[in-house]
């Protein structure tokens, strides 16, 4: 099962691309899309999705969402990482460059020296989007060598981030735009292009590593994981339970937008489909305090060279289970009953659970947890896979928990 998500990671490079892939397995399922700008009718309440963006909601069995509430997973789709700005274009010497702003809080040393692509989406004049990904490298940061800054290995490596991330995609000798290449790339005209969003990705391909395949290595596992497991888990039910997956984009730039976790968009399609199932607002306010939601995020795996910045008591391993993490500050979401559902969901599930609590003089970070139990009021627990290298390039994860994320997340929808 761990090849299927690779599969997923190499096939999504950026959230629109998690949205489309989701979009076309839901729908080889038999859960067809529903517009946000129609009307939700009684015929959308045995399953149905929307999405926007890089955001992406689907259920199933909504119809007794006024009896039992609904259980929801939600993730997010994006990543930290190098977006390419407007007029990118800019040149130094003989070098073509392209000017990049940063995205998130990724680890910037790890983008250096990488073979890089560009993916991402256009949006033509007619309004139409065209997702693309270019297959080949074709821009790369290289760092300073060690000659020219002798002390970098003592001192540690500083970047500007305005000025040492910029890429190298060609040499002056070519006069070829970036939006000329980008029409290229989508098969149109310069002149027909509106608007784009695109981003250094990685080119290197998920893979198994380890002496016994026990590890992933890939670009993006914070939090692609989460999405390719909580929507194998939604399709691969088969109870008449309501449940819900609901994969945010912007988590990592603070979730304060129309498809973020902060936005009204998860609010508005829970509201609706009260009202398609003729709940009153009485009903519907009713329906979420029965309700529960899961914030699938990845946690810290303990480093082995780092020992001293974890909480040892509290410090998962890799392929010894999913995390449940705790802040008293409300970093993280859950609560001692929030977590009951959980705690039945892995006793059915054979699968282990592990606790994860950072050191008090260390910041915790957070998720949409908190978020979504703010925004919507329904008890909310905070879980993930335990990773190492987040927010890198290329981070590392173990081969089983993502497997057991899938068997817990499929128990937790079952309620078993």
């Amino acid at each position: 099962m761990i090849n299927t998500f690779l599969e997923h990671i190499d096939a999504c490079p950026t959230a629109h691309h998690v949205v489309d892939r989701a979009s076309s397995f839901l729908r080889q399922s038999g859960i067809n899309q529903v517009a946000l700008d129609s009307g939700f009718t009684t015929e959308h309440l045995r399953s149905g999705f929307v999405s926007s963006g890089g955001t992406i909601i689907a259920w199933k069995n909504a119809h007794s969402i006024a009896g039992n509430g609904i259980r929801i997973v939600g993730a997010h789709t994006d990543s930290p990482g190098l977006h390419i700005k407007p007029n990118p274009d800019t040149r130094t010497l003989n070098w073509h460059q392209l000017q990049v702003e940063v995205y998130g809080g990724p680890l910037l040393n790890s983008w250096l020296d990488r073979d890089l692509g560009i993916a991402g989406h256009v949006v033509l004049r007619d309004g139409s989007t065209t997702l693309f990904a270019s297959q080949l490298p074709v821009a790369r940061i290289p760092q300073l060598a060690i000659h020219l800054d002798r002390e970098v290995n003592d001192k540690g490596l500083i970047l500007n981030r305005h000025q040492h991330l910029t890429p190298i995609w060609a040499t002056t000798a070519s006069s070829v735009s970036f939006e000329s290449w980008l029409a290229q790339q989508v098969s149109v005209s310069a002149s027909q292009i509106a608007s784009w969003s695109t981003q250094l990705v990685d080119t290197q391909k998920a893979q198994i590593i380890g002496r016994d395949s026990e590890f992933v290595a890939s670009s993006r596992i914070d939090n692609q994981i989460s999405c390719w497991a909580a929507l194998s888990a939604l399709l691969g039910v088969n109870s008449d339970q309501p449940m819900m997956i609901a994969l945010f984009d912007h988590e990592e730039v603070g979730s304060q937008s129309s498809q973020g976790a902060g936005g009204p968009m998860l609010e508005h399609v829970l509201e609706r489909l009260s009202v398609a199932a003729g709940s009153s607002r009485s009903d519907y306010l009713v329906s979420l305090q029965k309700s529960h939601c899961v914030s699938a995020d990845n946690a810290h795996a303990v480093h082995p060279n780092y020992v001293d910045r974890h909480e040892l008591n509290n410090a998962p391993l890799i392929n010894e289970g999913v995390v449940v993490k705790t802040n008293v500050s409300q970093r993280y979401a859950t609560s001692p009953l929030s977590l009951v559902p959980i705690v039945h969901a892995a006793a059915t599930a054979g699968v282990n659970l592990q606790t994860f609590s950072s050191r008090n003089n260390i910041a915790c970070g957070s998720t949409i947890g908190p978020i979504t139990a703010t925004r919507i009021g329904i008890e909310t627990v905070d879980i993930g896979v335990p990773q190492l290298s987040m927010h890198s390039i290329r981070e590392m994860c173990g081969t089983k928990d993502p497997v057991d994320l899938v068997a817990l997340l499929s128990a937790y929808f079952s309620r078993a």
